[in-house]
């Protein structure tokens, strides 16, 4: 099943609106019966009260009425032609509002599917939307990623609802199945972001998206235990994140060196301080040592591989390459 992010009004809130609405219009059709009461006739000819009123205002809005209660004069029967008639079309339509609302929810949902299938191209699949899956896109919306084009894929009604109030699209299923991967269009997607709970879980959906894709789209994968990254990269993952080691690692760093895992998380979170930023070499760079450019940067990546800077090896910028660096977040904010 398919969520699109869509702000509607609760239920009883559409209920109220409807009840109003109909109170509304039966008071306003009593108020015309009375103030033209002198031209209806009654059945005791003894003229029309109030609850005479309301009687005839109620039965003609739900139904066509009993004749007992008739309008003689020309004035009335005109306010009946050009009011009570079309008010009761409109009363019917209040009552079956809602009714009418179900069997077209269906229709329009498939409708607006169709319209998102349509647009939707190169975008970034997270299957699972725990810890790690809300952290990925929180990632991502921060370096400017459209959240239009991100698609979860989640199997826990509480992830599904999570999802959707934070205006993502989800897809509701386990992401193992290849009819769910389908659904979330996962051949024209740009990447995979396996983030459950489960290694098993993670192996069987990365050989998934293999067999789907054909190996076309990249794949990147969290798992817990360092064993299960290697069977991990051979089910077709591109990278693979090892949680429990890496945070093990950083728990280290930061009872030795406690300084450093705060230039580490700083680094790490987008929009404020230091952070690691990837572009392109430009045309005048090439050529030139990385150490000589005025950004800091930290590394390469020529032709998908990591180019070290250190050592005695002097290494200059080709065509293709692309920069890893340091940007001042403070310095972009204040430039915007």
């Amino acid at each position: 099943m398919i969520h699109l992010p869509l702000v509607r009004q609760g239920p009883l809130r559409a209920l109220g609106i409807r009840l109003g609405a109909a109170i509304t219009l039966v008071l306003v059709t009593v108020a015309i019966i009375y103030a033209d009461r002198g031209g209806y006739r009654d059945v005791n000819e003894d003229g029309l009260t109030l609850l005479d009123c309301f009687y005839y205002a109620v039965v003609t809005l739900s139904t066509t009425g009993y004749g007992d209660i008739t309008p003689v004069t020309p004035g009335a029967r005109l306010i009946n032609i050009v009011f009570i008639t079309p008010a009761r079309v409109l009363f019917l339509i209040i009552l079956v509002g809602t009714t009418l609302e179900v069997l077209t929810d269906q229709y329009r949902n498939t409708l607006r599917v169709s319209r998102w299938r349509r647009k939707l191209k190169d975008h970034i699949i997270v299957c699972g939307y725990g810890t790690k899956g809300r952290a990925a896109v929180a990632a991502l919306v921060e370096t400017g990623y459209d959240k239009s084009r991100i698609v979860i894929v989640e199997n826990r009604e509480e992830g599904v609802r999570q999802a959707a109030a934070a205006g993502l699209a989800v897809i509701e299923g386990n992401a193992t199945r290849s009819a769910v991967l389908d659904q979330a269009d996962v051949k024209n997607a740009k990447s995979v972001i396996i983030a459950t709970d489960s290694d098993e879980a993670s192996v069987l959906i990365s050989l998934t998206v293999r067999q789907l894709t054909a190996g076309q789209v990249r794949i990147i994968a969290s798992v817990r235990e360092q064993e299960n990254a290697a069977l991990l990269k051979q089910s077709g993952a591109h990278h693979v994140i090892v949680s429990s080691a890496t945070a093990g690692r950083l728990l280290g760093l930061t009872t030795t060196t406690p300084p450093l895992i705060d230039v580490v998380e700083d680094l790490l979170t987008p929009g404020q301080g230091m952070a690691l930023a990837m572009r392109s070499a430009e045309r005048a760079e090439v050529g030139r040592n990385p150490r000589e450019l005025q950004t800091l940067v930290v590394a390469l990546i020529r032709r998908g591989k990591v180019v070290p800077l250190g050592g005695e090896q002097t290494v200059t910028i080709e065509t293709g390459d692309m920069l890893i660096y340091i940007r001042d977040e403070e310095k972009v904010g204040l430039s915007l």
